[in-house]
């Protein structure tokens, strides 16, 4: 989860000159009362607090909240604020989504799923992704949230899981793999009753069989559910040649979700997630960015002063993996079908109870700066030189 992924996803959007294609803005920053509406104010006070130099005073709390060094969520210096800035960005980009400023937003440095409303998990502290679906309701009747991580995105599950204003589908490796949550009978309850999919997968899936999965099942709840937003996590570890990953989807499988979901024509907010093969999570993430501005990429990739990631054959897209797929075709099948039958028991665009729409952080607030496009190329270029010195103890 190093912001070094995400740079070098940076490096290529620039190099293929996609960013020309698109508004880029700055987010303004999040306060505490923007993080506050899903996490608790304590859980929050103590990310702000917590540093690696003061964390033995903090070891009761730090137990509580599971971050620390015995957990998968270490504590390092600005923690708060490193996140905080990643939930920005999703925050804003909700905003543009809801004033017509944009149809699709992206945020690579967002998708933190796992994230409880006063828990750490799975690498995530603050869980951008249930802030910015807040922030879309305030407009829109229902929200759907899609998720392609390896992992079951189990935080957004967990804080939409009795409303019908929100579904969820998830499609993720099940089983003995982290988190261990997201069977196929884990349905929602109450008002939120068949609003949560899950579509727990088998080791080795591959884009034949993905895609199997994918348009059949999200086709039937954007005609049931009809949304007025979609959210879509794109961890880029469901690709094959993952370090924790399991899947073997190609960057066209993975892009494959972009593509179907932007042919819906609904405004659509994308997110990052896991990925713990640098280079290929910066391939995907550059690949799906194409995908939404609608432009094709060359598949050698443009010269760049961190062209040696990518030897030795220098190309962008990659090639399967050589493993088993464990999803049988008539499992796959059975699969879709139960999925599909609970899809069709929600009622089609449930109504919404008429309310008072509270204030939106867009109104009455700084907004997101734009950054002069002219401007990319010498910010990149002036900050190569002293972050390539940090290459060889970032590239993990």
């Amino acid at each position: 989860m190093k912001p070094w992924r995400l740079r070098l996803t940076h490096e290529l959007i620039v190099t293929y000159g996609l960013y020309r294609k698109m508004d880029v803005w700055r987010p303004r920053p999040v306060s505490v009362d923007d993080v506050t509406m899903f996490h608790e104010p304590e859980y929050i006070d103590f990310l702000q607090r917590v540093t690696p130099d003061n964390q033995r005073e903090f070891s009761a709390k730090s137990a509580t909240f599971a971050v620390g060094d015995s957990t998968d969520c270490p504590i390092f210096d600005g923690v708060y604020e490193f996140n905080s800035k990643c939930s920005a960005g999703s925050i804003d980009g909700a905003c543009k989504l809801n004033h017509g400023d944009s149809n699709i937003c992206i945020n690579w440095s967002g998708g933190l799923h796992h994230a409880k409303k006063c828990e750490a998990s799975g690498f995530c502290y603050i869980n951008d992704i249930v802030l910015s679906i807040l922030e879309l309701l305030k407009f829109h009747d229902r929200v759907l949230y899609i998720d392609i991580d390896v992992h079951h995105g189990d935080g957004v599950e967990e804080a939409f899981y009795t409303t019908n204003r929100v579904m969820t589908v998830s499609f993720h490796r099940y089983g003995d793999f982290f988190p261990g949550s997201g069977d196929l009978t884990h349905i929602g309850v109450h008002n939120g009753r068949y609003h949560t999919i899950n579509v727990p997968l088998e080791s080795g899936i591959d884009d034949e069989n993905y895609e199997r999965l994918f348009k059949p099942i999200i086709r039937s709840v954007m005609d049931r559910f009809r949304p007025g937003a979609v959210v879509l996590q794109c961890g880029a570890d469901s690709l094959a040649h993952d370090r924790l990953g399991c899947f073997n989807l190609s960057l066209r499988g993975h892009g494959m979700c972009v593509e179907f979901l932007k042919s819906f024509r609904v405004p659509l907010l994308l997110l990052g997630g896991g990925g713990y093969n640098i280079r290929n999570v910066a391939r995907c993430w550059c690949y799906e960015t194409s995908v939404a501005v609608g432009v094709d990429l060359d598949n050698d990739i443009p010269y760049n002063d961190f062209i040696s990631y990518y030897g030795p054959d220098f190309t962008l897209h990659i090639k399967p993996d050589k493993i088993r797929n464990e999803n049988k075709t008539r499992d796959v099948e059975d699969l879709m079908n139960r999925v599909l039958e609970n899809i069709h028991r929600i009622p089609i665009a449930p109504s919404v109870q008429m309310h008072d729409r509270p204030p939106d952080n867009y109104t009455g607030m700084h907004e997101a700066v734009a950054i002069e496009k002219e401007n990319i190329e010498q910010d990149v270029s002036e900050s190569r030189e002293r972050e390539h010195k940090n290459v060889e103890e970032t590239d993990v």
